[in-house]
C-alpha cells in the first residue's frame, strides 16, 4: 500500500517551503566561498561548521533543554554527522581529480536519489502534479548533466568520490529528516555539526591542508550563509515535506551554480544549460501547487 507523503498534510507552516527553496537558493554559494578562502578545501569545510558552532549552540539550547533527544537519537544524531563530514570529504577529494563540471553534477545526485528513494523504498505514492513535477525536474536535471559533464578515464576516480559524497549527503539527508519528527531543526543542525566537525579536522591534517587562514572573511561568510542561514532552512523545511519533494528542491543547486558560473566567473550559459534551469525551476512551481489547493 503507498504511504501519503507529509507534504500532503494540512498543517505544514507557511514558511516552510519558502524556506526549502531559500536554503537551495543560499547553499550553491559555498563553493564560491571555499575558491575564495586561503585554506584547504576540507579545511574550510571545518570552519564553516566550526565558525558557526557558537550561533547553533545557542540557538538549539532551549529546545534541548525542552526535548532532550533520547539515546536512539543521539546515536542517529551523531551518524547523520559523520555522514555529512564524509559528504564533505569525499566531495572535495573528488574535486582535485575531476573537472568542476562533473563535482557539481554528480555531488548533487541526491536530488534524483531521493525521490527514488520515496517511491521505491517508502513506496509514496505522488500526486499527479508531483508525478508532472518529477518528471519535468528529472529531464531538467538530466539535460543540465548531459551539457555539463565530460566522462573519461581521467576523471573515473574523481568522478567516483563526488557520486559517493552524492549517496552519503543523501543517507543524511534522510536522517535528519527521521531525527526533525520529534526534535526541533536548530537541536538537530548543532548536535549533527558538533559530530562533523573534529572527524574534518583530522582528514585536513592527514592531508596535510593549511588549516589557519590568513583572510578570515570568506569562512566566516561561508559558515553564516551556508551553515548557520542554509543548511538551518533546511534542517527546518525537512521536517515537513517527503523525500520526492525534498529531492526535487535540491536539483535547484546545481541551477544556481550554474548562473552563479556564469555571473561571477564568466562561465558562459548554453542554451541546454538554460533549459535545463528553466525545467527545474517550473516543477518547483508544479509542486507546490497540491499543497495550496
Amino acid at each position: 500500500m503507498a504511504h501519503s507523503t507529509p507534504d500532503m498534510r494540512k498543517d505544514i507552516p507557511r514558511l516552510a517551503f519558502p524556506a526549502l527553496v531559500l536554503a537551495n537558493l543560499i547553499l550553491p554559494l559555498g563553493p564560491v566561498l571555499v575558491r575564495l578562502s586561503d585554506v584547504g578545501p576540507v579545511a574550510a569545510a571545518f570552519w564553516r561548521l566550526t565558525l558557526a558552532l557558537p550561533f547553533l549552540l545557542l540557538l538549539a539550547a532551549p529546545g534541548l533543554r525542552r526535548t532532550p533527544p533520547n539515546r536512539g537519537e543521539w546515536w542517529a544524531l551523531l551518524l547523520s554527522g559523520l555522514f555529512f563530514a564524509a559528504d564533505l570529504a569525499a566531495w572535495h577529494i573528488g574535486i582535485l581529480y575531476t573537472k568542476v563540471a562533473n563535482a557539481t553534477v554528480f555531488g548533487n545526485m541526491s536530488g534524483l536519489l531521493l525521490p527514488a528513494w520515496a517511491l521505491l523504498v517508502l513506496r509514496q505514492r505522488p500526486t499527479v502534479m508531483q508525478g508532472a513535477a518529477l518528471a519535468l525536474a528529472t529531464i531538467g536535471a538530466l539535460v543540465m548533466m548531459g551539457g555539463s559533464y565530460e566522462l573519461s578515464p581521467a576523471y573515473l576516480r574523481g568522478d567516483l568520490f563526488c557520486l559517493l559524497a552524492g549517496v552519503l549527503y543523501t543517507a543524511y539527508l534522510l536522517i535528519v529528516q527521521g531525527a526533525r519528527g520529534r526534535l526541533d531543526s536548530w537541536s538537530v543542525l548543532a548536535v549533527s555539526s558538533v559530530a562533523s566537525a573534529p572527524p574534518l579536522l583530522a582528514y585536513a591534517l592527514l592531508l596535510g591542508e593549511r588549516i589557519m587562514p590568513g583572510d578570515w572573511t570568506p569562512l566566516i561568510v561561508l559558515a553564516l550563509s551556508s551553515q548557520l542561514v542554509g543548511q538551518g532552512l533546511l534542517t527546518y523545511a525537512i521536517g515537513w515535506f517527503s523525500p520526492l519533494v525534498l529531492g526535487l528542491s535540491l536539483l535547484l543547486q546545481p541551477a544556481v551554480s550554474a548562473v552563479l558560473g556564469w555571473m561571477l566567473f564568466g562561465e558562459w550559459l548554453s542554451v541546454t544549460d538554460m533549459a535545463g534551469t528553466a525545467a527545474v525551476a517550473a516543477a518547483l512551481v508544479l509542486v507546490r501547487l497540491p499543497v495550496r489547493s
